[in-house]
């Protein structure tokens, strides 16, 4: 047995700290941990014991734990009193990051409320889309994104100059309306990349599945790292974390607001346009000890100019996301992150599944830098063919997950559901990846993979090694129609600050590691950033010109 095998059957075993049991979950035989939260409101209630640390951090705002139990409490009876929410209603949320989104959040949930999380980079008619489709008795929303709204049809709670009369009941209590673990609590929207975006529906269970995986895999990964000799550090007197990701998405929602006060952490939120100035000087500041620069955000930390102008040493969980994350920018990571290789963590999840499915950081990362882990406790995958036959470890096909906190359907949409959701439970990703050693690699959305001459190419690679390049910035890779190959290779890159492309060069250096047939026979070269949705994804429909950028960051 393998120390792997051995630390994870000794932490999730009988009387482990995270021991794994079976149970019914929708219908299904599943594994469960055995000691778990049963409701956001449980999460919630229990973070009373954090009391006087501080949970919300914006600006010169400072929130504790106390302190927000308390808005909740508030908020909560108010938005059942005023406007008349009760479990299973809809309260739509359409704001940036400001601290009344997290208030709102956890008031709605605490009814037994479901949140439609409306992403706020949306288009007038896309908002008027997510508003039309959930059905929201209330929608809280800032001024900036309502001014997009022509007639929202609901009542409406302007965060600017209407949610404080929410907050003044300080005698009120928390909701005590019975909550299911397999109630909806949120409606997550997917990217929309490609259609309409649809809504995942995640449960209470689901959304309670990613805080106690998350920390599951969390103290199985310090064993690991303690069991071949990392070093170690001293751990921080309170967990800080710098959330530059929208609320409106799975990593700013459950990664911040969620996990965050599940580990009696404190959470530091910013607003307006990414700023990685902004973000060096809240680093120093705060003492933040968890960043998770999503899609490009990391790369424009690393390589500003003024990196070394700040103290970065509190770090102690330097994460990515969005896509993969190539190799040649987890050793920029390392550079920066005070604790080295153990600082470095990257996951794989979609809104979809909810959880990160698979993990890896430290010194298993390091050795292994393309892949996103092995399969996170109480998590099956399978590799399936176009046939739905599982295929052995090293073949590729698209991936498939089952485990308790899969999405509960697609709102309103039973034909999507069922086209993703399978017999069993388990949920087609739509990704295309292999195993080795036990350990996931992810190759491609299947949508991106190229057709050459019956050739699969998957992207990722090409782009992974085009990033390598000193004088390339970004890069995204995607197909092009040829009469006698079917598709050819176009590479699209953005240079480095102050750098000149030769693409004959970069051609050259792609050949130099990959197969000719993978080197691309097309060019572009942009002067601007490539395009990119809220969760950091390339939008490579609009690189391709299938469809215009219908997202409105400010």
């Amino acid at each position: 047995m393998s120390t792997y095998d051995e630390l994870l059957a000794g932490l999730t075993g009988p009387g482990g700290i995270f021991e794994i049991t079976e149970e019914e979950v929708l219908g299904e035989r599943m594994q469960v941990f055995k000691d778990r939260k049963r409701s956001l409101r449980q999460l919630l209630e229990e973070s009373a014991m954090h009391a006087d640390k501080e949970y919300l951090v914006l600006g010169d705002r400072r929130i504790t734990y106390a302190e927000h139990l308390r808005l909740v409490a508030s908020a909560a009876q108010e938005l059942r009193q005023r406007y008349g929410v009760e479990k299973g209603d809809r309260v739509a949320i359409l704001a940036e990051n400001h601290l009344e989104w997290v208030i709102a959040f956890w008031a709605s949930v605490s009814l037994g409320a479901i949140v439609s999380a409306l992403n706020g980079w949306w288009t007038a008619d896309e908002i008027e889309y997510g508003i039309e489709l959930s059905k929201p008795k209330v929608l809280i929303a800032d001024r900036k994104r309502l001014a997009r709204v022509r007639e929202p049809g609901v009542p409406v709670i302007e965060i600017e100059s209407d949610f404080a009369s929410l907050l003044g009941n300080a005698d009120a209590a928390m909701p005590d309306v019975p909550i299911a673990e397999d109630d909806p609590a949120v409606i997550l929207f997917t990217s929309g990349t490609t259609g309409r975006p649809k809504g995942a529906v995640n449960s209470h269970r689901s959304i309670c599945g990613f805080v106690h995986v998350a920390f599951a895999a969390g103290l199985l990964r310090m064993m690991l790292d303690d069991a071949a000799g990392a070093p170690k550090s001293d751990p921080p007197p309170q967990q800080c974390s710098l959330m530059t990701v929208p609320l409106f998405h799975l990593s700013g929602l459950y990664s911040g607001a969620v996990l965050m006060l599940g580990a009696g952490g404190k959470t530091v939120w910013r607003l307006g346009r990414f700023d990685p100035v902004d973000v060096l000087r809240l680093i120093e500041r705060e003492k933040v000890t968890n960043w998770a620069g999503l899609g490009s955000m990391a790369p424009r930390v690393l390589s500003h100019p003024d990196l070394d102008k700040y103290d970065l040493s509190s770090i102690r969980n330097f994460g990515s996301g969005g896509a993969p994350t190539s190799p040649t920018l987890q050793e920029k990571m390392r550079k920066v992150a005070a604790n080295g290789a153990g600082a470095i963590g990257l996951g794989y999840g979609l809104s979809e599944t909810v959880t990160a499915v698979a993990m890896i950081g430290g010194k298993d990362l390091e050795e292994h830098p393309t892949s996103v882990g092995r399969p996170a406790p109480t998590h099956a995958i399978e590799i399936r063919d176009p046939d739905g036959n599982v295929l052995p470890e090293g073949e590729q096909g698209e991936i498939f997950v089952r485990s308790p906190y899969n999405m509960l359907e697609y709102w309103g949409n039973p034909d999507a559901t069922a086209q993703v959701l399978r017999r069993g439970r388990w949920l087609a990703t739509g990704d295309i990846g292999h195993f080795e050693e036990g350990r996931l690699y992810i190759n491609s959305r299947a949508r991106d993979m190229i057709l050459r001459a019956a050739e699969n190419i998957y992207p990722v690679e090409i782009e992974h090694r085009l990033e390598a390049h000193p004088a390339v910035a970004e890069a995204a890779v995607v197909g092009v129609d040829h009469p006698e190959l079917g598709q050819e290779v176009k590479a699209i890159v953005v240079p480095a600050s102050q750098q000149s492309v030769d693409t004959a060069a970069l051609a050259a250096w792609v050949g130099e590691a990959l197969a000719s047939y993978k080197v691309p026979a097309h060019w572009e070269v942009r002067g601007e950033p490539l395009p990119r949705n809220a969760a950091g994804k390339v939008l490579k429909n609009v690189l391709t010109g299938e469809s215009e950028n219908r997202f409105v960051e400010d």
